[in-house]
């Protein structure tokens, strides 16, 4: 995941090794977060945090199967 340490940059690109996906994640400053809501941005391409508007991008092959 190319993710800068905090989430003033609100557009992340993420791949399958992402998977499942929850946002904020482990590179984000703890005194920056907000409770961890788990989102389907490989379904939908690209989805938006409820809690912040980070704003995270699926790029590549979608994974096959569960």
């Amino acid at each position: 995941m190319a993710e800068p340490a905090d989430n003033k940059s609100r557009h992340i690109e993420v791949t399958a090794a992402d998977l499942p996906l929850h946002c904020p994640t482990p590179a984000m400053h703890l005194w920056n977060t907000h409770p961890r809501v788990f989102l389907d941005v490989a379904g939908k391409g690209e989805v938006m945090c409820p809690y912040c508007g980070a704003k995270y991008v699926f790029r590549g092959e979608a994974p096959r199967g569960h």
